[in-house]
């Protein structure tokens, strides 16, 4: 069994999907939880239209799949349960107006332009709308190392620096320099940061603060 991505990936006779195949399982394993529920998925890079055909038939008939792209053209891809938005995601005026179509905002998949400054403008904009149990996924992150995109490795000013920055942040609760790393919105918003090859997934859950319990009889 190759799930239900997958499946519908290698069997796929409608638009085209253009995707990392290592990539469907990783969806499985954190977006099952919402099919068959009124979940708000928002995509960004229609690319053929193919992928949000896949969400459409994977979520079910009560969820809103909205597709996000730069090229007038890709608003042809609408069909019932589909809706384009027509826009550039590093546009902050842009990343508004998606708000405003988008007042909640369960899962948010960016597989758009791929330069680091896009994907920093759409992160910082969208994802403090993100619902208090959704996900945000970040793909194609390999662009991040290519200097024709104007990154390359621990170059700093992309996303992939900047999650590293957000890794301390999920931890910051066992500071002991409170004054060098507090605990924000992130620390309190966020239950865990999933890093794979070329994606990041991070799952928002509400937090309070960690308590360490010990059971059982100690050892003599």
């Amino acid at each position: 069994m190759m799930g239900y991505l997958r499946d519908y990936f290698e069997s796929n006779q409608g638009r085209l999907i253009d995707k990392w195949v290592p990539y469907f399982e990783i969806y499985e394993r954190h977006l099952e939880r919402f099919r068959g529920t009124p979940v708000n998925v928002l995509e960004i890079g229609v690319f053929h239209g193919g992928s949000l055909q896949m969400w459409k038939h994977y979520f079910g008939t009560r969820a809103r799949i909205v597709g996000v792209d730069v090229r007038p053209e890709c608003k042809r891809f609408e069909e019932d349960g589909i809706e384009i938005m027509i826009g550039d995601q590093s546009d902050p005026g842009f990343l508004a107006s998606v708000q405003e179509a988008m007042p909640t905002l369960d899962i948010l998949i960016d597989d758009g332009g791929h330069y680091p400054a896009q994907q920093l403008a759409t992160f910082e904009a969208l994802f403090p709308r993100i619902s208090d149990r959704g996900v945000y996924i970040c793909e194609d992150l390999h662009s991040n190392y290519w200097r024709r995109f104007g990154a390359g490795p621990r170059h700093p000013g992309t996303f992939i620096e900047r999650a590293k920055s957000l890794i301390d942040q999920l931890t910051a609760w066992h500071t002991e320099d409170p004054e060098e790393l507090e605990v924000d919105d992130f620390t309190l918003t966020v239950h865990g940061m999933h890093f794979y090859d070329s994606m990041l997934v991070i799952e928002k859950q509400p937090m309070q603060v960690p308590v360490r319990r010990r059971t059982g009889t100690p050892a003599p």
